[in-house]
């Protein structure tokens, strides 16, 4: 089966189209010192170049050319190090397009929802003439989160002064600054950002369904983002030993892996033949992709779920699950409750599972691992794609 026409699976419930509605950003400069002007962006300079010099002396600590067999997997300093943490961000979650909602969230004017991915604090919202926006959710006075959550707003007032802005982020409303010089209230709206939209999926670049949505459920990990990511692509490796339950209702013997560019696809068939009168949650196949870095999208039964993997320090990370069921069974309430259980049980287990390992990788006992060749080259294979990012 070819990455195009596995996708096509996973995905055809849901897409019907592929739109990609691109707004400009503005350019967002983080301050990581602030010296006199004279000597600060020569400090600043220096600081950067020692810590990325830094930084890559542990990329150059994994080869991603030694084959599967003989490999050692990336050191803990990858998992652990708050300057790799901050490194990986840019490289990583800072370039290009990432997940962070579905335009289900956003599908009425006025609409909107907020987030974090590393150190960005963002807002998405509708306007009253159905155009998306999303900027930093920072209020440009004295720096406020402007929203939180999700619902519905004519426009965002900032809750610590009351600067208020409209669903475009224009400043509508500075209040009490009416001796201030030298201020052109059109230079301070919030701050934009790159907004796209996929099928269902929002999606931001902080560089420059048949299917019914049925429920969400927000896990705060105790590991790095990377250890859970890791999990995942064991290949069904840790499945027998940590899910009984999930083990007894696939054929773990028929598990596959397949790997493409930026794509991972694990499948295995299921314990159920899926007629009228006897649903199963898991189905008669089970189809798990993973779309480099941090996003995947599982599809089993009349089910499908998206895991988004959110970075929050070096040893911490959220893990956004959204679950979707076929339209015919979105008023099976007992069905959908059973399985969301089911569910629930698989991520408590493999939380306890992240938090263990990233204890251990803590430790002074531990550096680097081995891969299992025959299962874990879905593992191997994002490691390969960090390690080129990376090394950029």
């Amino acid at each position: 089966m070819t990455t195009a026409t596995t996708m096509a699976v996973l995905l055809k419930p849901m897409i019907s189209a592929q739109r990609l509605l691109l707004f400009q950003t503005q350019k967002h400069t983080s301050i990581i010192a602030q010296q006199p002007k004279q000597h600060g962006s020569l400090l600043v300079a220096s600081s950067v170049r020692h810590s990325d010099n830094y930084c890559q002396n542990l990329v150059d600590e994994f080869d991603p050319n030694i084959p599967i067999e003989k490999a050692l997997t990336p050191p803990s300093s990858w998992y652990t190090d708050p300057s790799f943490f901050d490194f990986e961000l840019h490289r990583v979650f800072y370039r290009g397009w990432q997940a962070v909602g579905y335009t289900e969230q956003i599908k009425n004017p006025r609409d909107f929802f907020t987030g974090r991915l590393g150190n960005v604090e963002f807002l998405v919202c509708r306007d009253d003439d159905g155009k998306i926006h999303a900027f930093h959710n920072v209020c440009r006075h004295h720096a406020s989160l402007v929203a939180s959550g999700n619902g519905q707003k004519s426009c965002f007032v900032c809750p610590y002064h009351g600067w208020t802005y409209g669903l475009d982020g224009a400043l509508l409303k500075a209040t009490r600054m009416n001796r201030i010089q030298n201020f052109d209230v059109n230079e301070f709206g919030l701050k934009l950002l790159n907004v796209a939209t996929w099928g269902p999926f929002v999606l931001l670049n902080l560089d420059k369904r048949d299917f019914t949505p049925a429920r969400r459920r927000v896990y705060d990990i105790e590991c790095n983002w990377k250890v859970f990511c890791d999990n995942y692509l064991d290949g069904g490796y840790h499945v027998p030993y940590a899910h009984k339950g999930l083990a007894s209702g696939l054929n773990l013997n028929s598990y596959s892996t397949t790997t493409y560019e930026k794509v991972s696809i694990q499948s295995c068939d299921g314990g159920s033949t899926e007629s009228e009168d006897d649903i199963d949650r898991l189905g008669s196949k089970a189809l798990y992709a993973f779309i480099y870095p941090n996003f995947m999208i599982n599809r089993y039964g009349p089910w499908m779920d998206t895991n988004l993997v959110l970075p929050l320090g070096p040893r911490k990370c959220q893990v956004i699950f959204d679950y979707f069921i076929e339209t015919h069974l979105k008023d099976d309430k007992d069905f959908i409750e059973r399985s969301l259980v089911d569910s629930e049980r698989v991520q408590i287990e493999d939380t306890k599972l992240c938090e263990g390992v990233q204890r251990g990788l803590e430790t002074p006992a531990y550096s680097s691992g081995r891969y299992a060749p025959t299962v874990e080259n879905a593992m191997h294979h994002f490691h390969q794609l960090l390690h080129d990012i990376l090394k950029e």
